[in-house]
C-alpha cells in the first residue's frame, strides 16, 4: 500500500491526515496517511528508510527550511522562496531521489486573491518562518509591499512587536499571520500586537485552521476587521500536493 505523510515537531492540530484520506476513498486508491513527529530534521533519513512504501510528505513547522539540505533536488519556487512543505520520493532500487516543493504558496495565492482590495496595497506579515517565506512570494508578485513583525528584527523590512505603532496599521490594512501562535492546544495565546489599531479596512488572514477562531482573529473581528482562517489554504495546497505526487 502506498504511504503519504506529514513530517513536524508537534502534530496533534493536524488535519491532514483527513483531508488526504477522504482523497483516497473518493479516488478509490489504496493508500495511507502518517503523521510522523520528529525531534529533529536529522531524524527525515530514517523515515525514507523505515517506510519502504512512503511516496510523498508533506512539511510543516519548524522544518520548512531545514528539510532543504537533505533533498536532492527542489523546484524553482523553492530556491526562491527557501522553504518546502511537499517532497516527492521516487525510489529506484536502492537509490531514493527526493524533490522539494513549495505548495504554500499555491494555497495562499488562491485563497487570499478573492477578498484583496485596492487599499489592501501593503501588507504586514507577522512571523518570518517558512511559511512567511511563501505569504511574501506571494503578495510581492501580486504587487503588494511588506513589512514582517519579528521578535529579532534583522533587516530593513522588519520591525519588532515594540515598534508597531497606529501609522504602521493605517499603511498596512493586509495583516497576515505566518507565526504559529494561537494554534491548537495553546488555543488561549495571539500575537502580541496593539489591536485597538485594526480598523473595519482591515483584512486579518491567520494561516492557522486549528481552532477555526483564533484569538487573533476574534480580536480583529471584534474592531471591524475581515478575517479569515487557513481553512482554505490548506485545502488548496493539499490539492496540490496530491497534484505533485501523481504526476
Amino acid at each position: 500500500m502506498m504511504q503519504f505523510g506529514l513530517i513536524g515537531k508537534k502534530l496533534s492540530h493536524s488535519f491532514s491526515p483527513i483531508i488526504f484520506e477522504e482523497k483516497f476513498l473518493k479516488s478509490n486508491i489504496e493508500a495511507s496517511y502518517h503523521l510522523f513527529e520528529i525531534e529533529k530534521i536529522d531524524d527525515f533519513g530514517a523515515i525514507l528508510s523505515n517506510n519502504p512504501n512512503l511516496r510523498g510528505l508533506n512539511i510543516t513547522i519548524p522544518y520548512k527550511q531545514e528539510i532543504i539540505p537533505f533533498l536532492t533536488s527542489v523546484s524553482s519556487e523553492v530556491k526562491s522562496i527557501q522553504a518546502v512543505n511537499t517532497v516527492v520520493i521516487n525510489r529506484n532500487n536502492n537509490e531514493i531521489e527526493t524533490i522539494g516543493y513549495n505548495t504554500d504558496v499555491y494555497g495562499f495565492e488562491h485563497s487570499i486573491k478573492p477578498f484583496l482590495e485596492m487599499h489592501h496595497h501593503r501588507a504586514l506579515i507577522i512571523g518570518t518562518g517558512g511559511a512567511s517565506k511563501a505569504v511574501y512570494y506571494v503578495l510581492k508578485n501580486i504587487g503588494i509591499d511588506c513589512l514582517f513583525v519579528s521578535r529579532n528584527p534583522k533587516k530593513n523590512n522588519e520591525v519588532s512587536y515594540q515598534q508597531l505603532n497606529k501609522f504602521i496599521f493605517d499603511n498596512h490594512y493586509l495583516i497576515v499571520n505566518t507565526s504559529p501562535v494561537g494554534m491548537f492546544p495553546n488555543s488561549d495565546e495571539f500575537p502580541d500586537i496593539p489591536y485597538q489599531y485594526i480598523t473595519d479596512k482591515h483584512l486579518c488572514y491567520d494561516l492557522i485552521y486549528n481552532p477555526a477562531d483564533t484569538q487573533f482573529l476574534i480580536k480583529s473581528k471584534q474592531v471591524g476587521a475581515t478575517i479569515m482562517n487557513g481553512w482554505q489554504m490548506l485545502n488548496f495546497q493539499a490539492e496540490k500536493a496530491w497534484q505533485i505526487w501523481n504526476d
